[in-house]
């Protein structure tokens, strides 16, 4: 089990949680307010949720400020890993093939990853992805291009396709953003 610290991240969509461990890399990324689901996937995946109050490291800062200065592919820096079942890690994987400014349907990742019936555990692994924006799975939206659920909210999820230049149908990302 390692050791996880926890920091605190201030971005254009939210207070931002930074799990880290001591190998530096970035174990879980959530909103403030989503707080109680990050450290239930905690627990789910390491079998704990505590953490120590420790800066996460200045790579993952600033490939984080580097995202929303408009650089999409500094994410592409930032080191993480996650725990989970082999299909939810090639789901998250797969989720890193969808380049900035593109998105894609649940039905096109199950494709994607070789399983084209598995439409509904591809939605369920993707919403059980512990480290959002950094793996993109706000890029997956319904086949109809409308905006489906977020971990953060559909109204984050729609700030940060707009912010990567994506099309969506936007009448679903009405409500307030945080």
């Amino acid at each position: 089990m390692p050791t996880l610290f926890l920091d605190h991240y201030e971005s254009p969509v939210g207070t931002i949680l930074l799990v880290t461990d001591e190998d530096r890399r970035l174990r879980a990324l959530d909103f403030q307010d989503y707080e109680a689901r990050m450290r239930r996937l905690l627990r789910l995946h390491y079998g704990t949720d505590e953490t120590l109050p420790v800066p996460a490291p200045t790579a993952i800062r600033d490939a984080l400020d580097a995202y929303f200065d408009g650089d999409y592919q500094a994410l592409s820096r930032i080191k993480w890993q996650t725990n989970g079942s082999p299909f939810q890690r090639q789901v998250w994987a797969a989720l890193g093939d969808i380049p900035p400014g593109s998105t894609m349907s649940y039905g096109a990742l199950a494709a994607h990853i070789g399983k084209p019936k598995a439409v509904r555990a591809v939605g369920l692994a993707n919403g059980a992805n512990p480290v959002g924006i950094v793996v993109p799975c706000h890029r997956v939206i319904g086949s109809n291009g409308r905006l489906t659920g977020y971990g953060g909210g559909t109204a984050r999820k729609a700030w940060l396709l707009e912010h990567e230049g994506a099309a969506f149908k936007p009448e679903a990302a009405q409500a307030k953003l945080f």
